[in-house]
C-alpha cells in the first residue's frame, strides 16, 4: 500500500446510531474552527503568548504522535518514506492545512509550503496580524508525527506565516542538533517546563494585580465611607435632590425592560453615568457595555466602528473585524451625541434597531445582534425632528422612553455631596491626601452655577487635588471663575424673598467675595462708591470699619 492509496472512503467510518466517528482507526470529534480560534484567543488573553505557544504546541505534538501510531500500526506501508507521505495526506484529509505541489516533506533541505493553514486563519480573525509566525499546533503536529515515524526527535519550526503577513506559510523540520542555539528559544514551546514557567509567571501577574486591586477598593471605600456618610447613594448616583431620586427610581424601573432608551441633558450632567446605571440594574449586567460618542468620528469611519468591515472591504481591511454592535453582543450600546449623525447614517441606524441585524461593510450576509441601545444627547431632538435635520421616525423608535437629566445648578443639594466624592475620588487616583473642604470652598463651590456641570466639577476638584498645600483645600485652590462666583439667587417653595432682601443678599455676598473692598465691589457692581456706602449704612454695615465713607466731591448716584 502507498500513501496515494489512502482515501476518505476508507478511513472514516460514521455510526449514526452511537453518534462515534472513526478516522483511521481513531476515534474524532468534529469542532468548528472558529471555536478553535476562539479558545485560543481565550488562553492568550488569560495566560499570555508564551503559555498558549507552549500548550498549542505540546497538543499539536501530542495528536500527530496519535497519527503517526495509527498509520504505523493499520497501514501497512512499505518504508519510511511512504509512512512521511501518509502522514502529510492525514493532515490534508483532516483539514488542517494543504501542502503546495512539489514541497509536501518539511524534512526536505527547502522545507514545506503550507496553504489554507486553518491556525493561521483564525489568529488573523480573532487577534489579528501578528510579528511573529502562529501556526504553534501546526508545527507540533509535524513535529509529533516526523519524530514518531523517523525514530528520533524532529522539530519542525515556521520561518513564514499568513498571520504576520507572509504570502503562505513555511515549515522545515530538523533535529535539535541540525537547528543549533540559533532557534533554540523556539524549541523551548516543546519543553512541557515552560508551560509551567509561563503560568507561574501568568499567575504572579493576575495575584499581583489582585492584591493591588483589593488594595485601592479598601482605600476608596474607606474614603468613600468618609465623605458620604449622610447622603444615600443608590446604584452608584449621588441622589440627595429630590430631582435625581425620582430620575434614579425611573432609571432602575426602565431597567428591567429592554426597550431603547434616550438620554437627555447638558453636556457634562453625567449622561453616561445613568447609562451604566441602567446597565448595571439591567439583566444585561453580565455583558458588556460599550459606549461610542458619535460626535467625535467621521461618517465613513463610524459606519466600521458600529458595523464591522469583512477583509478587502476597502484599502487596508486586511481581516475581518467585527464592529461595536456584534461587540456589545446581550450587553447595551451607549450612542452618545446622537443627535450628530449623518441622515445617510441614521437610515443604517433605524434599520438595525427594527431587523435587530447587522451587515459589515463590504458583506452581503446580515448578521443577528442582541443588543440593547441606549442613545445620548445635549440637543432637542423634537427641534431637529421639526427642522428636518433628524429622522421622524429614528425619534421614536429612540424615545421609547426618555430620561432627562438635569444640570448641576438645578439640583444644588448635590453639589457639595458629588464635590466630595469627587475629591476623594481624585486624592486616590493622584495619591494625594486631599480629604476636605474649608468651609469658605464649600460655601463658594455653592455659589457658582456650574455651567460645565459634573464635568467641570470633577476638574475643579482634581486641579484642587494637585494645588493644595495640605489636606484641606482652601480658596486659591479653586479655579478663578469659580473663586469670583457671585451667588446664584433662587427661589423655592416657601421661601421667596423680597427683592430689597435679595438685593442685601447680593451686596453682601460680593462685599464678601472682595475681602471688604467697597471700590471694587462697588464697580463690579456697577455703582458709585457713595451708593454703596448708603447701602451699607442701611444695612447696618458701617461700623467697625466696615464701611468707609466716600472722599468729599465725589459723584453720587441717586
Amino acid at each position: 500500500m502507498r500513501a496515494t492509496d489512502l482515501d476518505h472512503s476508507e478511513l472514516l467510518e460514521l455510526d449514526p446510531t452511537s453518534g462515534v466517528i472513526l478516522f483511521s482507526n481513531q476515534r474524532v470529534v468534529i469542532i468548528d474552527v472558529v471555536a478553535l480560534g476562539l479558545l485560543r484567543k481565550y488562553v492568550v488573553d488569560s495566560f499570555g503568548y508564551t503559555p498558549a505557544q507552549t500548550l498549542l504546541t505540546q497538543f499539536g505534538f501530542a495528536q500527530g504522535w496519535r497519527a503517526a501510531d495509527s498509520v504505523v500500526l493499520e497501514c501497512d506501508l512499505d518504508d519510511e518514506a511512504e509512512r512521511r507521505a501518509a502522514g502529510i495526506k492525514l493532515c490534508s484529509l483532516q483539514g488542517l492545512f494543504r501542502f503546495e505541489s512539489g514541497s509536501e516533506d518539511p524534512l526536505a533541505p527547502t522545507g514545506s509550503v503550507l496553504s489554507a493553514s486553518y491556525e493561521a486563519e483564525q489568529h488573523l480573525l480573532h487577534i489579528g496580524q501578528a510579528d511573529n509566525p502562529m501556526c504553534w499546533t501546526v508545527c507540533g503536529l509535524l513535529s509529533g508525527y516526523m519524530s514518531r515515524v523517523v525514530q528520533k526527535e524532529i522539530y519542525v519550526l515556521e520561518d513564514r506565516c499568513v498571520a504576520r503577513g507572509d504570502a503562505a506559510c513555511h515549515v522545515v523540520g530538523r533535529t535539535r542538533a541540525e537547528w543549533g542555539d540559533e532557534r533554540a528559544p523556539d524549541l523551548r514551546y516543546f519543553d512541557p517546563r515552560t508551560l509551567q514557567e509561563g503560568l507561574d509567571v501568568s499567575l504572579r501577574r493576575v495575584t499581583e494585580s489582585l492584591k493591588a486591586t483589593e488594595e485601592k477598593l479598601r482605600h476608596h471605600r474607606r474614603a468613600l465611607v468618609q465623605v458620604m456618610q449622610d447622603v444615600k447613594e443608590p446604584l452608584g448616583s449621588i441622589t440627595k435632590s429630590a430631582e435625581m431620586r425620582k430620575l434614579v427610581d425611573l432609571a432602575h424601573r426602565v431597567a428591567q425592560a429592554d426597550s431603547t432608551l434616550l438620554i437627555t441633558g447638558e453636556s457634562g450632567s453625567g449622561k453616561e453615568r445613568i447609562a451604566r446605571l441602567v446597565h448595571t440594574a439591567s439583566a444585561r449586567k453580565d455583558g458588556p457595555f460599550i459606549s461610542l460618542n458619535c460626535g467625535a468620528v467621521t461618517e465613513s469611519l463610524l459606519e466600521d466602528e458600529l458595523f464591522g468591515h469583512m477583509r478587502g472591504a476597502f484599502t487596508g481591511a486586511s481581516s475581518d473585524r467585527p464592529g461595536l454592535f456584534e461587540a456589545a453582543h446581550r450587553g447595551t450600546l451607549l450612542l452618545d451625541e446622537i443627535g450628530e449623525i449623518s441622515p445617510g447614517m441614521q437610515v443604517k441606524l433605524l434599520r438595525v434597531l427594527q431587523e435587530r441585524e447587522i451587515r459589515r461593510v463590504g458583506e452581503n450576509t446580515t448578521r443577528k445582534v442582541d443588543v440593547r441601545v441606549i442613545a445620548a444627547t445635549n440637543r432637542n431632538l423634537a427641534s431637529l425632528v421639526a427642522s428636518g435635520a433628524f429622522r421622524q421616525d429614528l425619534f421614536y423608535r429612540l424615545n421609547v422612553v426618555e430620561l432627562h437629566l438635569p444640570a448641576l445648578r438645578q439640583r444644588r443639594e448635590d453639589i457639595l455631596p458629588l464635590a466630595r466624592l469627587l475629591l476623594a475620588d481624585a486624592g486616590l487616583r493622584l495619591r494625594r491626601s486631599v480629604t476636605s473642604l474649608s468651609p469658605a470652598v464649600a460655601d463658594q463651590i455653592l455659589r457658582y452655577s456650574w455651567p460645565g456641570n459634573v464635568r467641570e466639577l470633577q476638574n475643579a476638584m482634581e486641579r484642587a487635588v494637585v494645588l493644595a498645600r495640605g489636606v484641606r483645600v482652601e480658596m486659591e485652590d479653586l479655579p478663578e471663575e469659580v473663586r469670583l462666583a457671585f451667588p446664584a439667587v433662587t427661589a423655592s417653595a416657601g421661601s421667596v424673598l423680597s427683592l430689597e432682601e435679595v438685593e442685601k443678599q447680593y451686596i453682601l455676598s460680593a462685599l464678601e467675595l472682595n475681602g471688604g473692598n467697597q471700590t471694587r465691589t462697588a464697580a463690579q457692581l456697577h455703582i458709585g462708591s457713595a451708593t454703596l456706602y448708603r447701602k451699607l449704612k442701611k444695612y447696618g454695615m458701617t461700623g467697625g470699619g466696615i464701611a468707609k465713607k466716600p472722599t468729599e466731591g465725589l459723584d453720587v448716584e441717586s
